[in-house]
């Protein structure tokens, strides 16, 4: 390939707004693009060090330290190749978006690889603040999904425990998308009455009923060209899942006391803690709305399946809810952090590290200031170290609902599973745990 023509390559990649690079066949910079320069510049040339060396340190391939390499990925494939990896950067360790795109000669053989990097703004103040950061595998991963589906338009339904951050997951998915001009608005559906969901949803005219005395938005009528993110969707009764999602299907809805169907404009996200397919076997949850929110399935990963992030998270929660900027936590606390099983997940994390800044006086938190104010919430036991047992006689309702509760509380069975073994439908199994 001329010179001629990787001038032009170059010149045409400085008019582009992202930062690129053009690399050869043995992972050298060959050129940087301007913005390149203004986002990742040090101060030091790129051109003529390796890729690897710039971004990661490495002294190998990222893919001999242990790590994907789009640009092997690429050559072995001939096509464009996307990770999620962590750079070094001015500003720090951040996770970059990376694409990476094979040049090929007159001959169609591969000659150079334009790599387009992404930096993935997570460490906002509000995302740092409510734990949206780490480096384990199950985050990174959660990441690149988030990433991967940001620019689409399609529904995401994040899937987590209680406490992991999946509002702060759908506001990241909203502000790396192409709608992140928009509005935000997050609904919680947990409480929801139909004249509620009908009013906050769709608003309503005025004189539509007693009390209306003008016309009144409603949250979808907000969310036009932005994100609309429905929280504990599991929580909706069957009857409000029908008017979702006859929304859904239509994209247009109706006010409260109104005559005309408005359109809707919005990018859905919905979360839940509950086992959606389980509610689905259950007839508890609409199979034709759970295949209409599940487009795109995110799992927001709980501490204990990446407790190499806490410390790193307890760090930046320090920093967010310490009144004084100079403290720090000793190693030994960090340790003790990290040992720890949270079932309140990042939430409960946040707030034992507030009770520990209010407890020490001077400049370090200890394990003393942490240990003092913890929520030592007993586990479940596990199910092969536990019996039923009953101690006395009881009436046949008394013991099916205490025999439910023990089973409730050990068994790690998806429903339907459970339902089977206990003999009964998954809907009965539902409806009698409901009861408890």
């Amino acid at each position: 390939m001329t010179a001629h023509f990787l001038s032009e390559l170059i010149s045409f990649l400085d008019g582009l707004p992202e930062p690129r690079i053009v690399m050869d066949a043995d992972y050298r910079i060959v050129a940087a693009n301007a913005a390149y320069a203004r986002e990742f510049g040090s101060g030091q040339p790129v051109a003529g060090r390796t890729c690897y060396e710039v971004s990661h340190r490495f002294s190998v391939p990222c893919d001999q330290a242990g790590e994907s390499c789009p640009l092997k990925q690429s050559l072995e494939a001939g096509t464009p190749q996307r990770v999620l990896h962590l750079h070094h950067t001015p500003r720090g360790e951040e996770h970059v978006d990376v694409e990476t795109t094979p040049i090929r000669d007159d001959q169609g053989q591969i000659v150079y690889f334009v790599e387009t990097m992404r930096v993935v703004r997570q460490a906002s103040s509000r995302a740092a603040a409510q734990g949206l950061v780490g480096r384990s595998p199950a985050f990174v991963s959660m990441l690149e999904k988030v990433m991967r589906v940001a620019g689409a338009d399609a529904s995401v339904l994040l899937l987590g425990e209680t406490g992991t951050g999946k509002e702060l997951v759908a506001h990241a998915i909203h502000e790396a998308g192409d709608r992140n001009e928009g509005p935000f608005v997050a609904v919680d559906c947990a409480g929801m009455t139909e004249t509620l969901f009908e009013s906050e949803l769709f608003g309503y005219e005025k004189g539509a009923f007693t009390g209306a005395t003008h016309r009144k938005q409603g949250l979808v009528e907000a969310a036009a060209g932005g994100t609309l993110f429905l929280d504990e969707i599991g929580e909706l009764p069957l009857a409000l899942q029908v008017k979702l999602l006859r929304l859904l299907e239509t994209g247009t809805y109706r006010r409260v006391g109104g005559l005309d169907w408005l359109p809707a404009d919005f990018r859905l996200i919905t979360a839940t803690h509950r086992d959606l397919r389980a509610m689905v076997h259950a007839e508890t949850f609409r199979r034709d709305l759970y295949f209409r929110i599940n487009t795109f399935p995110i799992h927001t990963p709980a501490l204990h399946e990446r407790t190499e992030d806490i410390p790193l998270l307890a760090i930046s929660l320090l920093e967010r809810v310490d009144r004084k900027r100079t403290r720090s936590f000793t190693p030994a606390a960090l340790a003790w952090l990290a040992g720890r099983r949270f079932s309140g997940n990042i939430r409960e994390l946040r707030n034992l590290i507030e009770r520990a800044t209010l407890l020490a006086d001077g400049d370090v938190i200890d394990v003393r200031h942490l240990a003092e104010m913890a929520d030592d919430i007993p586990e479940a036991p596990d199910a092969a170290n536990a019996s039923f047992q009953m101690h006395e006689i009881v009436d046949l309702a008394t013991l099916e609902r205490r025999y439910l509760e023990w089973v409730r509380t050990n068994s790690r069975n998806d429903l339907p599973t459970l339902a089977g073994k206990l003999g009964i439908s998954p809907r009965t199994l539902y409806r009698k745990l409901r009861n408890l």
